[in-house]
């Protein structure tokens, strides 16, 4: 079932306000924010891509931009730059991101031209005014989440065709290396959004798969729900006792031929059945 009618070249970032019953989204290549629920069918315009937030409060929320992380006023949509990084130039832009458990802000950078730009991006953190790189070299960031309990942190370089899980310390750092949660090579499965949800399985995107795939906690495949769109980007649990599946979608780099055959790409679908998610973590400013 479709959401909203309205198209995104690129889909991404859905995230759940309870205070508000909105759901948020982004179109990043068109430096836009969406959202709809209680408030209506809202738009507001960056000068810039933006792809990924977290909320602070019921007003005010995080997000992440090609320069850096931008505070927002979601009642007007009023921003202004607070964190600029040094990726923030003409050649890279933010991807996935999410809040963590412990109050930071995690967001993934990458070249402006996707997997011709190996190795151009990073994952990042800022938490309490601190920002670090946390892992460099990376081409697509992607399936940024974290466990119920705040200890491991997952992401992944969609060109790698892996998802990584990674241990972290009482205020939300990494500690420790990196290793392999999710192998989706042998399937030729492209890690996209991912989302951990009640019982603590990741519901995956799949970018050109058509679907969003769920996981248990030790890796094991458990199910997979259609969507019908080639390019699920990001899951989001959201509705009344967060047992709605929010998915955005995307039309980019899809021919005039498969657009045809697909005109609802770009839409945000919802899909039922999908179980139960939990209170996205909020971001702490102080």
């Amino acid at each position: 079932m479709i959401f909203d009618t309205r198209i995104s070249e690129l889909g991404e970032g859905p995230l759940w306000q309870a205070e508000r019953q909105m759901l948020w989204w982004f179109d990043i290549l068109n430096g836009r924010l969406h959202g709809q629920g209680g408030d209506g069918s809202i738009t507001f315009e960056f000068p810039e891509m933006v792809s990924a937030m977290g909320l602070v409060n019921r007003d005010i929320a995080v997000i992440a931009g090609e320069s850096g992380l931008w505070r927002v006023n979601l009642n007007d949509g009023g921003h202004r730059l607070f964190v600029r990084i040094e990726a923030g130039q003409p050649e890279t832009r933010s991807n996935d991101g999410r809040a963590d458990r412990q109050g930071g802000f995690w967001w993934g950078t990458m070249g402006m031209r996707g997997g011709e730009d190996p190795g151009k991006g990073a994952i990042w953190r800022w938490y309490r005014g601190e920002t670090r790189r946390l892992f460099a070299g990376v081409t697509i960031p992607n399936a940024i989440c974290f466990s119920l309990d705040g200890t491991q942190a997952y992401f992944a370089d969609t060109v790698t065709k892996r998802v990584m899980r990674v241990g972290l310390d009482a205020e939300g750092w990494p500690h420790g290396t990196p290793v392999t949660f999710l192998d989706l090579r042998a399937e030729g499965l492209e890690p996209d959004g991912a989302v951990i949800d009640a019982e603590g399985r990741m519901w995956l995107a799949q970018w050109g798969a058509s679907r969003v795939a769920c996981y248990a906690p030790d890796g094991r495949f458990l199910s997979a729900l259609p969507v019908r769109a080639p390019h699920s980007s990001c899951p989001a649990f959201g509705g009344p006792g967060l047992t709605t599946l929010y998915v955005t979608t995307a039309r980019s780099g899809m021919t005039p031929e498969a657009l045809a055959a697909c005109p609802d790409a770009g839409k945000v679908f919802v899909l039922e059945g999908a179980g139960q998610g939990v209170a996205e973590a909020m971001v702490r400013l102080d």
